[in-house]
C-alpha cells in the first residue's frame, strides 16, 4: 500500500547532497574532455528525490594518444557505461553491500557530464531509458556541464524522460505519422526537475563562520593599490561579494555556444533535406505504382472482354518496394539540442547587455 501511494506521488524535486556534488565535480573535472558517468543512490521522500551518495562507473583505461578518432571512442565507451551488462553488476554488489552496513542504498539514478550543454544525445536518452524502465522508474539523470562550472557557476541540472516519450520510445517508432498521431514534439522528450543542494547542520554553521569580525578601529587608506593587495587586514573571506561579475567583457563560452547551434542546425538541415529525400523517392515510387495498376486494370479489361482469366492485382508489392522512412529520432534530439543553445545563448547576452546598458552613458561619445 505504502509503495503504490508513492508511485502515485510525482516527482517534484530533487536534492542533493553536498558531498555528492563535490565527488561529481571531481570525478568530471578528472576525466574531462572525456565524459563522466557514475549511478546515484538515495531515498524518495514524498515526492522530493534525496540523492545521498554518488559511485563513478569503473571504465577501461585507453592509452593517451593524439587521435582524435581513440578520444571518440573513450567518450563513446564512459558514455554507453550505465547500461553495460558488468557495470550493471558492480552496481547490484555495490548497492549490496551499502545495505549491510545500514545506508542509503535504493538506486535513484546516474549522473553524466557535459560540456558547453552538449548532453541531448542518443547516450543520454538510452541510459535514463534503461534507468525508468529495467531499474526503477523513479530515477533522474543529473547532468553536470564541466566547462560552465569551470568559471565560478555550478552547473547541475536534473531531467526525466517524459511519459509521453516514454511510451514512443517503447514501441520504436518515429515515423511521421506515429508523433502526428501521439502529438509528440521535442520539447516533450525531458521533464527537467529543480535541483536543490543539502548540507549538513555542521558544515552550514562553518559556512557562517567563516566571515571575520569587523575591525573595531579605524582603517588607514592605503598609499596604492599594491598596498592594497598585500595588506593583511584585506578582507578576504570566500563569501566576501565577488566584484568579477561586474566584468565588462563579453562571456567567452558565448562565442563556442554560438559556433555550436550554427553546427546543430547544418546537422538539423541536413536531416531535413533526408527527409525531402525520403519524400521524393516514395512520390516516384507511388507514380510508378499507379501507373502499373492501371496498365494492370487495362488489361484485366480486355481480358475480360475476351474471356480469358484476369490476372492478380496486387502484384506490385512484389515487384516494387516503397523505401522506408528514417527515424525522427534524431531530428528531434537535435531540434532539443538547438533549444538548449538558444537558451545558453540568451542566458549570456542577458548578462552582457544588462551591463552595457549600466555604462551606456560612458561607452557611447556624447554628442556635440
Amino acid at each position: 500500500m505504502a509503495e503504490q501511494i508513492l508511485k502515485e506521488t510525482p516527482l517534484k524535486a530533487v536534492q542533493v547532497e553536498a558531498l555528492v556534488v563535490t565527488k561529481i565535480i571531481k570525478h568530471c573535472s578528472q576525466t574531462f574532455p572525456t565524459t563522466a558517468t557514475g549511478f546515484l543512490v538515495g531515498m524518495d521522500v514524498q515526492g522530493v528525490l534525496q540523492v545521498t551518495n554518488s559511485y563513478p562507473y569503473p571504465t577501461v583505461d585507453i592509452p593517451a594518444t593524439d587521435s582524435h578518432h581513440d578520444i571518440n571512442n573513450a567518450s563513446n565507451a564512459a558514455a554507453a557505461a550505465p547500461r553495460a551488462k558488468v557495470n550493471e553488476k558492480y552496481q547490484n554488489d555495490m548497492i549490496k553491500m551499502l545495505k549491510e552496513v545500514n545506508v542509503d542504498a535504493n538506486s535513484v539514478g546516474w549522473y553524466t557530464s557535459a560540456n558547453m550543454g552538449n548532453f541531448v544525445n542518443s547516450n543520454m536518452i538510452e541510459n535514463q531509458y534503461f534507468f525508468q524502465k529495467e531499474l526503477n522508474e523513479r530515477t533522474i539523470a543529473l547532468v553536470h556541464d564541466v566547462s560552465r562550472s569551470s568559471q565560478g557557476s555550478l552547473s547541475l541540472r536534473a531531467f526525466r524522460l517524459s511519459p509521453a516519450f516514454m511510451t514512443a520510445y517503447k514501441e520504436g517508432k518515429f515515423t511521421t505519422e506515429s508523433l502526428q498521431k501521439s502529438r509528440l514534439t521535442y520539447k516533450d522528450i525531458l521533464v527537467e526537475l529543480p535541483v536543490t543542494i543539502h548540507m549538513s547542520h555542521l558544515i552550514t554553521q562553518f559556512m557562517h563562520q567563516l566571515p571575520t569580525q569587523p575591525p573595531t578601529e579605524e582603517l588607514k587608506y592605503p598609499s596604492n593599490i599594491y598596498s592594497l593587495l598585500k595588506d593583511p587586514d584585506t578582507f578576504n573571506s570566500p563569501l566576501h561579494p565577488n566584484f568579477d561579475a561586474l566584468d565588462l567583457s563579453i562571456d567567452p563560452f558565448l562565442e563556442k555556444t554560438s559556433d555550436l547551434l550554427l553546427d546543430s542546425i547544418e546537422t538539423h538541415n541536413t536531416e531535413l533535406n533526408n527527409h525531402q529525400y525520403y519524400q521524393r523517392q516514395l512520390g516516384r515510387e507511388q507514380a510508378k505504382i499507379t501507373a502499373w495498376q492501371q496498365k494492370r486494370k487495362a488489361e484485366n479489361a480486355a481480358r475480360a472482354a475476351s474471356k480469358q482469366p484476369l490476372l492478380p492485382e496486387d502484384e506490385w508489392t512484389r515487384l516494387f518496394k516503397l523505401p522506408q522512412e528514417p527515424s525522427r529520432l534524431e531530428t528531434m534530439l537535435n531540434s532539443r539540442q538547438i533549444e538548449q543553445y538558444a537558451r545558453q545563448v540568451d542566458g549570456f547576452t542577458a548578462n552582457v547587455s544588462g551591463k552595457m546598458f549600466a555604462v551606456k552613458n560612458n561607452l557611447v561619445p556624447e554628442s556635440q
